[in-house]
């Protein structure tokens, strides 16, 4: 049984595809699916149950999986640990961060990182903060960049505040309001709204300010990208709420001040149980150790 072909299985497992496996392995189809039946000729069971339209786990295949992951990340860890022992930082390193992260310059600093470390193979995930606190906590990801409701309590990881920031409103350049030098959260709670979905830390700051104040607003657009959130708004389909120090980076709207408006803290996390010499790397190039 070779590596190799557990990164083929866990491909396919993941992608429910032998092509899509195959191009994230860079390898031809064919030797991809070759590789899978040697193997199952090995185990001697079917590891895929194949048809026209799908490809899932059989039963055996399902029972396989984890113990393919804890090897190949067994061999990566071995090599990450030789490495670091001749004074090498190589591996992978799994970034999380939300859409609207401003207190870090993401791209300068994963530059200086290549430039130290051009080993290491990085990931980025974006994604929404809740989720990435949990994925930092199983060991997905090994650092994630966050924004948070001040009342927001991080438990279960290393945590780091960044910033503090207040909400402003974008709206159309050519809407009513565009010429308002600042509003109150009264006026914008009669605007139709563009916003992250429910439940979500960027969604919930705002929320909570809203109804601290009695008020009630229609979020009619629920979206997960502040580009596309920031799109629907230029087209006037409704207004906004962004940190004010993301906004620059947003064009074809117009901003304004929120008097009471909310508030959030962006924070940097990372394990509380194990860091890779990677990770340790990367908050040491952010200067937080």
């Amino acid at each position: 049984m070779e590596l190799q072909q557990m990164r083929y299985v866990i491909a396919v497992a993941e992608t429910n595809s032998f092509t899509r496996a195959a191009e994230r392995c860079l390898v031809v189809q064919s030797a991809l699916s070759h590789q899978i039946a040697r193997l199952e000729r090995e185990l001697g069971a079917k590891l895929f149950e194949r048809t026209s339209r799908r490809v899932r786990l059989t039963a055996a295949g399902a029972a396989f999986l984890p113990a393919a992951r804890q090897c190949l990340d067994a061999a990566e860890r071995a090599v990450v640990e030789v490495a670091a022992a001749v004074g090498e930082v190589r591996g992978r390193l799994a970034v999380g961060l939300i859409p609207t992260v401003a207190a870090v310059d993401i791209p300068g600093a994963l530059r200086e990182f290549r430039r130290r470390y051009p080993y290491v193979r990085i990931s980025l995930r974006v994604g929404a903060s809740e989720d990435l606190v949990d994925q930092v906590k199983e060991g997905a990801i090994e650092v994630a960049f966050l924004g948070m409701p001040t009342t927001a309590r991080l438990e279960g990881v290393n945590a780091r505040e960044l910033a503090r920031d207040r909400l402003v409103a974008v709206v159309a350049p050519d809407h009513p309001l565009a010429g308002e030098p600042a509003v109150d959260l009264r006026r914008l709670s009669s605007e139709v709204f563009v916003d992250l979905p429910a439940k979500t830390a960027g969604r919930t700051q705002s929320d909570l300010a809203f109804s601290a104040a009695g008020l009630n607003r229609d979020v009619v657009f629920e979206v997960t990208s502040a580009d596309l959130i920031a799109r629907l708004v230029e087209q006037g389909l409704g207004v906004a709420m962004f940190p004010s120090a993301y906004v620059p980076q947003l064009t074809g709207v117009t901003t304004i001040e929120v008097t009471d408006a909310p508030a959030r803290v962006e924070y940097i996390i990372w394990s509380r149980v194990s860091r890779t010499p990677a990770a340790t790397a990367f908050l040491g190039i952010l200067d937080m150790l």
